[in-house]
């Protein structure tokens, strides 16, 4: 017996030192922070929320008001704070630009870009929206500084694929936006130190897929995958293959 028990605690002595892990294959990263884009909230992720909770992820969505970059930072950094260890990092559209700074958080191990903004040193998503020209003529800008875009184009410029019942109601409940936000100058982007995992929807009419492939490819995406005929809305319309992602990333984070 003693000597069973001896040999348990070197076993167990073994495991300690590889923190936990087997073989030294360490633990995938088990928090995830799913952060929105503009024009919606946190409740688009619902579908790929559950299926990460399904599968054992502690999922956290954020709700930032769209009303300044500097502020929305701050508040997904207040998410990324309140996790009890490490965490994935997952933005979609301008949620893309939120994360490339809100990265930089020590906690957090991975980014995941779902047809997200990821912009360079001393670049704006604006600006870059520019030299790579959206396919969507439906925004309109208000007299108040707030964007919105007209809920009679929104189905099928913002959320192709989705139910027409629920891009309706998603076109009438959309978040006006801060026009600001979108010429916020980013610094310090953080996938430049963090790995990367990149979604590209081929359909996309928000943002030109070939400036997603750029953020791909320029970040030096681990994964880069594209959704055939994906519209913007890629998250909801494919929320396992945007789980497939996230996990993946949760397995190569560390």
């Amino acid at each position: 017996m003693k000597t069973i028990s001896k040999q348990i605690l070197a076993i167990l002595l073994i495991l300690g030192a590889f923190g936990g892990s087997v073989f030294g294959q360490k633990a995938p990263v088990k928090n995830i922070v799913l952060v929105h884009g503009a024009f919606v909230d946190g409740s688009g992720w619902e579908g790929v929320y559950k299926e990460l909770t399904k599968k054992g992820y502690h999922v956290s969505v954020t709700q930032q008001t769209l009303l300044s970059y500097e502020d929305d930072v701050k508040q997904v950094n207040r998410i990324i704070d309140q996790q009890d260890r490490s965490c994935i990092l997952v933005g979609h559209s301008y949620g893309g630009a939120i994360i490339t700074t809100a990265g930089n958080n020590p906690k957090v191990a991975g980014l995941v870009y779902i047809a997200a903004h990821a912009p360079d040193e001393g670049e704006s998503e604006a600006d870059n929206g520019k030299k790579y020209p959206s396919a969507y003529k439906s925004l309109i800008k208000g007299n108040d500084g707030f964007d919105y875009i007209n809920p009679a184009n929104f189905p099928s410029d913002f959320a192709g694929g989705v139910t027409k019942e629920k891009a309706d109601f998603m076109a009438v409940s959309q978040t006006p936006t801060k026009d600001l936000v979108f010429h916020a100058i980013i610094h310090n982007p953080a996938w430049k130190l963090k790995p990367v995992w990149y979604m590209v929807a081929k359909a996309d009419k928000i943002i030109n897929p070939d400036l997603e492939r750029l953020y791909a490819k320029r970040a030096n995406s681990k994964k880069t995958v594209e959704i055939e005929g994906a519209s913007h809305c890629v998250f909801m319309t494919h929320p396992k293959e945007a789980v497939e992602l996230i996990i993946e990333a949760s397995k190569g984070s560390q």
